[in-house]
């Protein structure tokens, strides 16, 4: 069953997904009430402005920009230096309106757009990451796009309007967690040499994803994919697998460290415990600070 919408994979593709996400930001902005800004999100500590002030910060982060002058931050708040440099945006917006926040997302990703669609890169070309890192502009764009839309859902989440779950960002977000299955089943999840797990998204975004866990002669573990969820072969399920089933809004909170195993709706065919493990051990995106 390949994966239903696919994630845009083209240059074009994930610059419009990227476009979207960010404006729907900016369409949720724009209609809120100043009061509004203010509630507390699933993020403890941080309202639906702080995150505003977040997507502001990374795409300016992405374009290399100066930062805000360095100031003291929260430390209960901040995990590593970019956590830093994203609590002095926040700070220095402290006292900037909702509405400021959102006209100066909406005027600088416009400026940014047109400058992304002009670059002469392609996907696999390499770029400086953040703090003098390597990266490709293609692995930098997806990273983008997923951190934007589990913002944006952090926003819909606060604000009571659910939507775009089906959207090219969650696609993408859908398919980069599972190519990743392979891995969190071998690493993190811990799922014992011989057993196999699949992860069953169940929608808007549909997709699946499995991996067996193989050893070899010296103890080290890999995960072996069962298929792709864009090319499964039918009938190609093994009989002794531990099935996990989700829905794409589920698995991006879970995801995104947002809510846990037992906070998030799921069902688990097979070995209980292995299917828990591997939950816990999805928290694979970068999760906002916790107060």
């Amino acid at each position: 069953m390949p994966q239903h919408p696919a994630a845009p994979d083209d240059q074009g593709g994930l610059l419009d997904a990227f476009d979207q996400v960010v404006q729907a930001i900016v369409d949720l902005g724009w209609a809120c009430r100043e009061e509004d800004f203010d509630k507390p999100t699933e993020c403890p500590g941080w309202t639906v402005k702080d995150h505003v002030v977040r997507v502001v910060a990374s795409e300016k982060a992405f374009a290399a920009l100066p930062r805000e002058p360095m100031g003291p931050a929260r430390q209960a708040e901040v995990r590593n230096q970019f956590e830093r440099l994203v609590d002095v945006e926040v700070a220095a917006r402290r006292q900037w309106t909702g509405r400021s926040v959102i006209s100066e997302l909406a005027d600088f990703h416009q400026h940014r757009m047109s400058q992304l669609r002009s670059l002469e890169v392609h996907l696999d070309t390499e770029i400086a990451g953040f703090f003098g890192s390597r990266t490709t502009f293609g692995d930098q764009l997806r990273a983008q796009i997923t951190e934007t839309w589990v913002h944006e859902q952090d926003i819909r989440t606060a604000l009571d309007r659910p939507g775009d779950l089906d959207s090219p960002a969650a696609a993408v977000l859908t398919s980069v967690i599972i190519d990743a299955i392979p891995a969190i089943a071998a690493g993190e999840a811990g799922i014992e040499p011989g057993h196999a797990v699949v992860l069953d998204v169940t929608g808007p975004v549909l997709a699946r994803g499995g991996a067996r866990v193989l050893e070899d002669e010296h103890g080290n573990r890999r995960g072996e994919e069962l298929f792709s969820g864009q090319d499964r072969p039918e009938g190609d399920e093994p009989s002794d697998v531990t099935t996990v089933q989700l829905t794409t809004e589920a698995l991006t909170r879970r995801a995104a460290g947002r809510r846990t195993t037992e906070e998030i709706h799921h069902t688990i065919t097979g070995d209980a415990e292995a299917g828990r493990r591997l939950l816990d051990a999805l928290e694979v995106l970068s999760p906002a600070p916790r107060a």
